[in-house]
């Protein structure tokens, strides 16, 4: 196998928040009059609105469950204020991105509402970091779906079995990638997923810059 092209998750693989998300959903929640909302509940509905514009559509289902008045609108916004503020890179991943794309094509996948993960892209000044950075809401499907990895195999022109993608989630970034015929990486830290079999290495978040150029030259 020769990789050509390296394709990434964002969330806990390439950037991660300084603060817990539970403690800003809490936050953002409060600031907006919301009644108290609970991360997991968050996620079970983030995950049924992986391909929307904006965050709107999770907080409507979220304040639908406690009969709440509260504008959703009103919460998205305060929620993606405070994530974007805490989000900062894992550190030495910019050095590696810019050294990865002396030889490979590199590319981003990352699940989310468009608004609030490109937010994030424009906060890390990352825009110029991927050849192509895709965020599912502005797709036909999510991750897993095989159709989220295509779109990005479409984009970085490569084969799935040339194509090395990186990310935490066992569910949404080894199982899909690896359903998809790419080679998947797991990243590894506080809070991740265990390590997943189907992963061909796993690298723990702070290894993750010197590290995955190694593993990928070698494959």
């Amino acid at each position: 196998m020769s990789v050509s092209a390296v394709g990434f998750d964002l969330d806990y693989t390439l950037a991660v928040p300084t603060r817990d998300r539970e403690t800003i959903l809490s936050e953002a929640a409060a600031a907006a009059g919301a009644p108290p909302l609970t991360r997991e509940a968050y996620l079970r509905a983030h995950q049924e609105n992986l391909t929307r514009e904006t965050r709107e559509p999770i907080f409507e289902a979220l304040l639908d469950e406690h009969g709440s008045p509260v504008d959703p609108e009103r919460v998205a916004t305060a929620y993606r204020e405070r994530i974007t503020d805490a989000v900062v890179p894992v550190e030495g991943v910019e050095a590696m991105l810019a050294g990865l794309r002396t030889t490979y094509r590199v590319g981003l996948l990352t699940n989310g509402p468009v608004v609030a993960q490109e937010a994030k892209i424009d906060k890390l000044g990352w825009r110029d970091h991927f050849d192509t950075a895709l965020v599912t809401g502005a797709l036909p499907a999510g991750k897993p779906d095989e159709r989220a990895f295509q779109a990005l195999l479409d984009n970085l022109g490569t084969a799935p079995d040339e194509t090395v993608y990186v990310g935490d989630s066992v569910h949404h970034d080894i199982a899909g990638a690896h359903d998809a015929g790419m080679v998947p990486v797991q990243v590894l830290g506080e809070g991740c997923d265990d390590p997943d079999p189907r992963a061909v290495a796993h690298i723990h978040h702070d290894d993750l810059p010197t590290a995955l150029p190694e593993l990928v030259a070698d494959l």
